[in-house]
């Protein structure tokens, strides 16, 4: 089920009611109208995976109990492994099974070793990534004796499915999520308007202009061969924005909608685009999945703390692993590779941590010296994200190599929807943002006639893509 879709608009009011005004009395009861909508919400989509969510949820339910029972070391690791063997493995077949399968046939045959096997028609399942590592996160931290076991199996199994947040994110952590489900909510007039307006600041993001940018850049990017190196820009720009406000408008959907039902989910993006550096764009870009590989893999492989080619291995697999996380192709490899290759410097000369505050903090505008670094950020960031959204690596060169070919022509695309109106709105979201940069979401301190809000709702009405429905760019990861 799309968050912008009609279905979610009637699905969503229905479980409001029924949870605050049918279920409310009882903690477990609401619990288990979570897992319900969720599995609903799950299925809408295909009914079939449903039952990979449920075993996953019961492996891990029952590996938690039993790291609990176990004084034994040996066996809490064999506990943990199965866990991650588990869910990694059903991560690895569902979406990188014929990518190995495919380069494995390849690298013999460059030795002359001709294999014939055959690829297999595998649907990937929508979210995998997300709910996999979210269950992960619980058998580490129980195996850690960070968090207590849960004995709550519908509880555990809410934390799982959550609805808001189950295909795209936030990738929550049980020790943040978890206990929200053990504790009574009450309704919170204050923060459901909040939750309100998050909602409607993510519509904006993903029907306005993420879904319009998608127009350009998918033009631009599936013909580029006919295009000059300006409009090549222009492609590589909107994609810049549409990945961000897609995937950014997810999470903000996501928020919202969870503080309708009195839950607090982690913040995912924190303007990433105002950056001076890569460092401080890796702290604000998808920060649940930043933190999650932080703390699962880099810090147990040493972190920066170790000698100096053991740091420089240990950033190359979290920005490798992070690019492979997102989808089984070398583009996103070598998007991860490059990112890294961006990182090191810092990282190196301990400079990594030298933006850690808001830019051009209680200023109205940044100085030149800002400006600068948040320009070169910015440009590294799309020249970067040229890799992730071509289809192949071969694509991508060609496409970069297009760019380096001189030319002030702008060709007319061969798209209906809008001509120039894509400019003066990611202008608009561009100054919203940076006066809203101080808060967790620019329309979050609206004033009591709620103007801010009621503006963006009309840009929704008026300029939003609703007729295509599209999917959000990350479902595919």
């Amino acid at each position: 089920m799309l968050f912008n879709s009609i279905d979610f608009a009637i699905f969503l009011p229905i479980i409001f009611i029924l949870y605050w005004f049918i279920t409310n009395k009882n903690l477990k009861s609401q619990n288990l109208l979570i897992v319900l909508s969720s599995y609903i919400f799950y299925g809408w989509w295909d009914w079939r995976f449903l039952s990979l969510i449920l075993l996953s949820t019961v492996i891990d339910y029952l590996i938690g109990i039993n790291l609990s029972k176990q004084e034994s070391q040996t066996k809490r690791k064999i506990l943990l492994w199965t866990s991650i063997l588990v869910n990694l493995g059903f991560l690895g077949f569902f979406k990188y099974y014929n990518f190995f399968l495919d380069n494995f046939i390849t690298a013999f045959s460059f030795f002359g070793t001709n294999i014939n096997a055959n690829s297999l028609n595998i649907i990937l399942p929508v979210g995998i990534s997300f709910y996999t590592f979210q269950t992960l996160s619980y058998t580490i931290d129980v195996y850690k004796r960070k968090l207590e076991p849960t004995k709550d199996f519908i509880a555990f199994s809410a934390f799982v499915s959550f609805f808001p947040q189950l295909v795209a994110g936030p990738i929550e952590r049980a020790t943040n999520l978890l206990p929200q489900f053990y504790t009574k909510r009450s309704f919170d007039n204050k923060n459901a308007m909040i939750g309100i307006r998050q909602i409607v600041w993510g519509l904006f993001k993903k029907v306005v202009i993420a879904d319009t940018c998608a127009q350009y850049a998918n033009e631009i990017f599936n013909t580029y061969e006919i295009y000059s190196s300006t409009t090549l820009i222009i492609g590589a720009v909107c994609f810049t924005f549409q990945i961000y406000c897609d995937f950014s408008g997810y999470s903000d959907i996501a928020i919202g909608t969870s503080r309708l039902f009195g839950f607090k989910l982690m913040k995912n993006f924190n303007y990433p685009y105002f950056s001076r550096d890569i460092a401080e764009f890796w702290r604000r870009w998808h920060i649940s999945l930043s933190t999650w590989f932080r703390d699962y893999l880099y810090i147990p492989l040493g972190g920066s703390k170790v000698e100096k080619y053991k740091v420089i291995r240990n950033v190359f697999i979290i920005f490798i692993v992070s690019g492979f996380w997102h989808g089984a192709n070398w583009t996103f490899i070598a998007w991860g590779t490059l990112n890294a290759l961006y990182f090191l410097p810092s990282m190196l000369n301990n400079k990594n941590r030298r933006h850690l505050n808001i830019i051009a903090e209680n200023k109205n505008t940044p100085s030149l010296k800002e400006l600068f670094f948040m320009a070169k950020t910015f440009i590294l960031v799309v020249f970067a994200w040229i890799f992730f959204r071509a289809e192949n690596i071969q694509t991508a060169i060609a496409y970069i190599k297009k760019i380096f070919v001189f030319s002030l022509e702008i060709e007319r695309l061969r798209i209906e929807r809008y001509s120039i109106e894509i400019f003066p709105l990611i202008l608009l979201l561009i100054i919203i943002e940076w006066f809203g940069r101080h808060q967790e979401f620019p329309l979050l301190k609206d004033n009591k006639y709620q103007f801010k809000t009621i503006l963006i709702i009309f840009f929704i009405l008026v300029l939003g893509n609703f007729s295509d429905m599209n999917d959000f760019i990350y479902f595919q990861f």
